[in-house]
């Protein structure tokens, strides 16, 4: 859940992927208890989510075919409310670690946002 314009094109499609996954797993009733404790994911921000995923592979020229219910991922995130604290700087320096385009990608990202909050 790193803000998408710092995620390499694998990473950005794999994350759409995993988060579709995710809810699959969320419909069954399997046990997501490894992506919570892990920092990995908010159920409560899933839908929210996917959107910034969407919009992101929109401006790179991807087409996306596979849209999901607001409501639907309200209702099953009910089930995990207050149960999922994200890490997002251990998170992100695991994929900086282990991605040298990602960690290209989230520091270019950085700089426009430095340099953004610089002009005004």
């Amino acid at each position: 859940m790193l803000p998408p314009k710092g995620l390499c094109r694998k990473h950005l499609l794999g994350e759409h992927v995993e988060l579709h996954m995710l809810l699959g797993s969320m419909r069954r009733g399997k046990n997501i208890d490894g992506f919570l404790f892990g920092g990995l994911v908010d159920p409560q921000q899933l839908f929210a989510r996917h959107e910034e995923l969407v919009t992101e592979m929109a401006q790179r020229g991807f087409k996306h075919t596979s849209p999901i219910d607001a409501n639907e991922c309200a209702s099953l995130a009910a089930r995990y409310t207050g149960s999922s604290s994200l890490d997002i700087v251990a998170n992100a320096a695991e994929l900086q670690r282990r991605c040298p385009d990602c960690a290209q990608l989230m520091q270019v990202s950085a700089t426009a946002q430095s340099n953004a909050a610089n002009s005004n």
